[in-house]
């Protein structure tokens, strides 16, 4: 294991834990999280904030977008074809390939940018320059609030479980 994350609402059950832990680990706690993986996390008294702000400022910069005008949508109303006549040359097809698979990482913590990429990524094996068009004006639309992303309520019933297969 490299890394390994723990959550709970009972502090006691966190700490018995991690207690528990480097008696059959090599295990080092780095206290509370912050950043993890690209995901910025926030506490306080009401929930956990979890962003992905640095990431989303980083893919505006290294795609010279962050200092574009924001749009209040993610995606125009267009439907996305595949027309043969505007397919990119192979350097800009990889370079939308790229973001596409980092726009999908990033709706992690952005489920309202789902729509946009999913339709998106469906284009990935045959991009156009609409396609790449529509793939900026997402861009344009996270530029307008890097920072948002997913709140978790300290009382709300959802409980996220995951599992880790070792092998």
């Amino acid at each position: 294991m490299d890394d390994i994350v723990l959550t709970r609402n009972n502090l006691a059950e966190i700490n018995q834990i991690t207690t528990l832990l480097p008696q059959h680990l090599c295990i080092k706690n780095l206290g509370d999280l912050t950043y993890f993986l690209g995901l910025e996390i926030a506490r306080n008294n009401t929930g956990i904030h979890l962003s992905q702000q640095k990431y989303t400022l980083d893919l505006l910069t290294e795609t010279g977008m962050l200092a574009c005008a924001p749009s209040l949508t993610p995606m125009h109303t267009l439907r996305l074809t595949v027309d043969k006549r505007e397919w990119l040359n192979e350097e800009k097809a990889t370079s939308y390939r790229r973001l596409v698979g980092r726009l999908i990482y990033l709706t992690n913590t952005r489920p309202d940018i789902a729509y946009a990429v999913n339709h998106l990524s469906h284009f990935v094996s045959t991009p156009t320059n609409i396609h790449s068009q529509v793939a900026l004006h997402v861009l344009k639309y996270l530029k307008a609030s890097p920072g948002a992303g997913l709140f978790l309520h300290n009382n709300t019933p959802i409980q996220i479980k995951a599992y880790n297969d070792s092998d």
